[in-house]
């Protein structure tokens, strides 16, 4: 296995429209297909994909558009790095035992607990999506209009910001996915 050592952050540029590239290839699209759907010309797309040239916004909105996104979307995608490394944290709660790796739109726990533990008022949430999915054991989750038994393999989505609790019926194992929500519809 090899390490590849990434540049110093100031020797990159402000923002890698190489991305163009990726998403373009993605669609199937040649550089005369994307050319034609956005008006946006041959050369200019294949500028901003070497990263020889910066994208004015009125472009990125026309080229945005053919892949059902905003200029602001293109930008974001531009503007970030590609991977973004977290180490673990580990706690405790109400005999629950979490390893959590926590981002700007998501937060992800691997959660334990013995038969019998729960916990009716998780940690406050964020308007989120909230995901669980039981790797092992046997798991009831309290929502205010229902409650729902998962076994292992099977998983709930809801919306996190509603009461919600879990109580372990058997020894279990299970994941939690937090998904920060883009917008309400």
């Amino acid at each position: 296995m090899s390490i590849v050592l990434l540049e110093e952050p100031s020797a990159l540029p402000m923002f890698d429209f190489s991305v163009l590239r990726e998403i373009r290839k993605r669609a199937e699209m040649t550089l005369n297909d994307l050319s034609q759907a956005s008006g946006v010309s041959i050369a200019v797309i294949s500028k901003l994909e070497r990263n020889q040239s910066q994208a004015e916004v009125e472009t990125l909105y026309k080229i945005g558009r053919v892949f059902g996104m905003r200029a602001t979307d293109l930008m974001t995608l531009a503007e970030a790095p590609l991977s973004n490394r977290k180490e673990s944290e580990i706690y405790s709660s109400e005999g629950f035992t979490f390893e959590a790796v926590r981002y700007a739109n998501a937060n992800c726990l691997l959660g334990e607990a013995k038969s019998g533990a729960s916990i009716s008022k998780p940690e406050i949430h964020h308007d989120d999506h909230e995901i669980c999915w039981v790797l092992k054991g046997a798991l009831c989750v309290t929502l205010p209009q229902e409650t729902q038994v998962l076994s292992k393999g099977q998983s709930i989505q809801f919306d996190a910001i509603q009461e919600h609790g879990y109580e372990v019926l058997e020894d279990c194992q299970f994941m939690i996915v937090h998904i920060r929500k883009d917008k309400r519809y």
